[in-house]
């Protein structure tokens, strides 16, 4: 006796017709080719059977943050895995581009915006060099989401200190705007973000908008000004002695150079925010996603899998983490 299983194979992000079928006798996978499946799947029971196989996805925007950043906007190919695929703030993807590579990258949009998903991506090797010379239109494969993101049910009632320095911005991006869009289940929320030079700084034109609102407290700082520069100057950290918060009531978001969360949590722990809810977000050359190569591991810990995101209790224990 057989049950059969429809498999999501095809390079062009829609299933062709075969099944998979599960040998009750042996328990192994055998694939019919006719495609005997018994019911049509729903795109999360497509995306469940096999969790290392890549969906397509079209590249539908790129915006051009700065030199070496890019932000793509992805749709999947087949409806079904476009309507099934949800995150959460702080997971990430792995990105194939086919013939190249794979490599993950965390999500920057917000999980309020269904039917498309974006990436923002630093050209940093031959990997992204390959992504940033794509164009609207191409094609690459996407798995995930994997990992756990930012406990957004236990910040719901409570004020939001989000601090990000450099890249650190763009998985931040995404809770925050997931707080933007749902702004009346969260208290106070302060952003503070750290970049070397003007030039580096990110989303621009998101920053200026939540500099707008009365609802958001933006704080943008540099290292190294320029002639144009009317912000703050200094560490990512030096906004934190100065705000109003309550520490009873406040959970810290950070993201950002690992050498940068240290001194985050000590201003935190200044403030009397407590350890436990100190939130990092840990990003390592994770692989396979799922805790089975050993390429992100932190100690004990699988950043893919028990993370990204780790409370400060977490952290402290993982050697080589901060």
């Amino acid at each position: 006796m057989m049950n059969s299983l429809r498999a999501p194979f095809g390079n062009d992000g829609h299933v062709c017709e075969c099944a998979q079928h599960i040998n009750s006798i042996s328990g192994r996978m055998e694939i019919d080719p006719l495609g005997n499946y018994s019911y049509p799947l729903s795109g999360q029971e497509l995306m469940a059977m096999n969790p290392y196989r890549p969906w397509s996805a079209r590249i539908t925007s790129i915006t051009e943050l700065t030199e070496t950043e890019k932000l793509f906007e992805f749709r999947f190919i087949d409806e079904r895995i476009r309507n099934a695929f949800r995150h959460k703030p702080g997971q990430f993807v792995e990105v194939s581009i086919f013939g190249v590579g794979e490599a993950p990258i965390s999500i920057s949009s917000s999980p309020t915006k269904e039917g498309f998903f974006e990436l923002c991506v630093r050209r940093a090797g031959a990997f992204t060099q390959v992504l940033h010379e794509m164009q609207c239109g191409d094609i690459v494969g996407i798995r995930g989401p994997f990992g756990r993101g930012f406990p957004l049910d236990l910040m719901r009632g409570h004020d939001v200190l989000c601090v990000a320095g450099g890249l650190g911005i763009a998985p931040l991006r995404s809770l925050i705007n997931n707080i933007h869009d749902e702004r009346s289940s969260f208290k106070k929320v302060t952003i503070i973000y750290g970049s070397r030079t003007p030039s580096e700084v990110m989303f621009r034109d998101q920053f200026e908008m939540w500099r707008h609102r009365k609802d958001f407290d933006l704080y943008l700082t540099v290292d190294h000004p320029d002639d144009g520069w009317d912000g703050h100057v200094g560490l990512v950290t030096a906004p934190i002695p100065t705000l109003e918060l309550n520490p009873n009531d406040t959970f810290g978001a950070i993201c950002g150079p690992p050498v940068m969360y240290k001194f985050v949590v000590e201003e935190m722990r200044k403030r009397n925010i407590s350890y436990d809810h100190i939130y990092m977000s840990f990003e390592r050359h994770m692989k396979c996603g799922m805790g089975k190569c050993g390429h992100c591991q932190i100690g004990h810990q699988y950043c893919c899998v028990d993370g990204p995101v780790f409370n400060y209790w977490e952290a402290k224990n993982i050697q080589g983490s901060m």
